[in-house]
C-alpha cells in the first residue's frame, strides 16, 4: 500500500510547534517567577485549592496535539487503494559512466564527472516512460543503480557518484558494458540503448569486442567522449596536480579515436561533450530513433483520503480539552486523577 500527502507543502507548518512549546515553556516560567513575588509556592497552593498545575499542561497537549492532527488534516494523507499495472511506450538506457580519477580533470566545467552528471540529471528531465540503470567503473566495474524508472531515486544516486566509490585506478569500459548488457529486461522487443560516458584513457580491456557483442545482442552502445584531446592536468588537492614518476604533470587526453571504434562496433553514436548541453540533444534523438515497446510499470489509480479518521481525532481532542476545565471541579476535588 502506497501512503501519501496530496498537499505536502501543508507540512512545513510542522516547524511552528516547537515555536509555541517553546512559547508555553516561557509563560509557564515567567507566571512561576511572579509568584514567587507574592511567598512560597506551597503557601500560595493551599491559599488557591482549585487550582490545578498538571491540568493547565494536560490541556495545553490537548490543544498542541489538535493542532497537529489538523495541519496533517489540509496535507490530504491518502492511501493507495487500486494498483494497476500500466504499459507504457519507452526504452530502457544503462548508463556507463567512468569514475576514474582522470574524471576530475577541468578542460570542461567543473570538471569531467561533474559536467557528466550535469548531462545525466539533464537527460533524465527528458524521459518519461522511460527506464535507466546507472553503473560506475575505474579498474572494474559495479552497478550504482538497477535499472528504474524512478527518476528521483536515479538522481539521488548520480548526485552520490565520485571517484572515490572505486579505489582500483584504470578504464574497464569493456567489463563496464558487459555488466550493463545483463542488466536490462528479457523483453525482446523493448529498445534498448547503452550510453558510455568517459574520456576513454589507458582502457585496459576489449571494449570494442563487449560493444559488437552487445550489438549482436540488439543493444545500441552510444559514447560520449568528455574532456579535451590536447589535455588537461588532473587536480589532487591542495592546488597540486598528478605527477608521473619523473616529477612531471601528467596530463590527461580525451581518446576521441577509442570512443568512435566502440560507438562504431556497437552501432552506435559517438558526441564529444562540452559546456553546452548538444551532446544529449544528439543521443537523446538517437534514442527517439530505436524501436519502442510497452514498458510496464507499478501505478496506483486510486486514493483513499485518510483525513476523515484524523478529523474525528481531532475533534474529540478538543472536545476533551473543551470540558476539562482549568480549576479542580468541587465534586472530583477528592479524586487525583489530573493532580
Amino acid at each position: 500500500m502506497l501512503f501519501r500527502f496530496a498537499n505536502p507543502e501543508y507540512l512545513y507548518l510542522l516547524f511552528i510547534i516547537p515555536v509555541i512549546i517553546g512559547w508555553f515553556i516561557y509563560t509557564r516560567f515567567n507566571r512561576k517567577k511572579r509568584l514567587l513575588q507574592f511567598g512560597d509556592i506551597e503557601l500560595l497552593k493551599d491559599l488557591m485549592p482549585g487550582a490545578s498545575v498538571y491540568r493547565q499542561i494536560i490541556k495545553f497537549s490537548l490543544m498542541l496535539l489538535a493542532f497537529t492532527l489538523c495541519i496533517f488534516i489540509v496535507a490530504r494523507p491518502q492511501m493507495g487503494a487500486k494498483l494497476e499495472y500500466v504499459k507504457k511506450k519507452g526504452v530502457e538506457v544503462m548508463v556507463v559512466l567512468d569514475i576514474s580519477n582522470s574524471m576530475l580533470a577541468e578542460d570542461v566545467y567543473p570538471n569531467r564527472l561533474e559536467r557528466a552528471k550535469q548531462m545525466l540529471n539533464k537527460m533524465l528531465e527528458g524521459f518519461n516512460n522511460d527506464k535507466v540503470g546507472v553503473i560506475v567503473f575505474a579498474g572494474r566495474a559495479f552497478t550504482q543503480l538497477p535499472i528504474t524508472s524512478d527518476y528521483q531515486s536515479a538522481k539521488m544516486f548520480i548526485s552520490s557518484i565520485s571517484t572515490e566509490l572505486i579505489a582500483q585506478q584504470g578504464t574497464a569500459i569493456g567489463s563496464a558494458i558487459k555488466m550493463a548488457c545483463n542488466s536490462f529486461s528479457d523483453s525482446e522487443k523493448t529498445g534498448k540503448s547503452i550510453i558510455v560516458i568517459t574520456d576513454a584513457e589507458n582502457h585496459e580491456d576489449d571494449a570494442r569486442g563487449a560493444a559488437k557483442e552487445a550489438a549482436e545482442m540488439g543493444i545500441q552502445v552510444n559514447v560520449i567522449g568528455i574532456g579535451k584531446p590536447e589535455g588537461s592536468p588532473i587536480p589532487i588537492g591542495g592546488g597540486n596536480y598528478k605527477k608521473d614518476k619523473a616529477g612531471n604533470v601528467v596530463m590527461s587526453k580525451l581518446n576521441e579515436s577509442v570512443g568512435q571504434e566502440i560507438a562504431m562496433e556497437g552501432n552506435g553514436i559517438y558526441v564529444r561533450a562540452d559546456n553546452s548541453n548538444e551532446a544529449m540533444r544528439y543521443m537523446q534523438k538517437e534514442l527517439d530513433k530505436i524501436a519502442k515497446d510497452d514498458v510496464e510499470t507499478k501505478v496506483y489509480s486510486e486514493y483513499d483520503e485518510q483525513f476523515p479518521t484524523i478529523a474525528w481525532i481531532a475533534l474529540a481532542l478538543l472536545l476533551l480539552e473543551f470540558f476539562l476545565m482549568e480549576k479542580k471541579n468541587g465534586l472530583f476535588r477528592n479524586f487525583k486523577l489530573f493532580e
